[in-house]
């Protein structure tokens, strides 16, 4: 199958990729950290992508455009997910430091 013209764009390749990245990390965290924070990580990243194809399909330079800017604020999102998960996890990983601290205590 040809390729269709949003995936020649390296932008759209790399957001692809970054997608493909934040599914599989999120798909190691807990339970918890997935359904919350890692859902919608991974929903903005995706979006990300699935922008620029659509902006791409639209037709003219205005919808392109404004799909592009769609785009962007998506990946603004992912990185403010990106930044609420470090927050997540570090207190996950605090609350289990403190619980093998208070089993060797007893």
């Amino acid at each position: 199958m040809a390729r269709t013209n949003f995936e020649t764009l390296r932008v759209y390749q790399l957001s692809e990729k970054l997608a493909d990245l934040i599914s599989e990390i999120v798909l190691e965290w807990n339970a918890f950290a997935r359904d919350t924070v890692g859902k919608q990580l991974v929903k903005a990243a995706d979006s990300v992508g699935a922008n620029i194809s659509e902006g791409t399909g639209r037709g003219t330079y205005i919808d392109n455009r404004r799909f592009v800017r769609i785009a962007r604020g998506s990946l603004n999102e992912t990185k403010h997910e990106t930044l609420v998960a470090k927050g997540v996890q570090a207190k996950l990983a605090g609350r289990e430091r403190n619980q093998c601290g208070q089993t060797h205590h007893r």
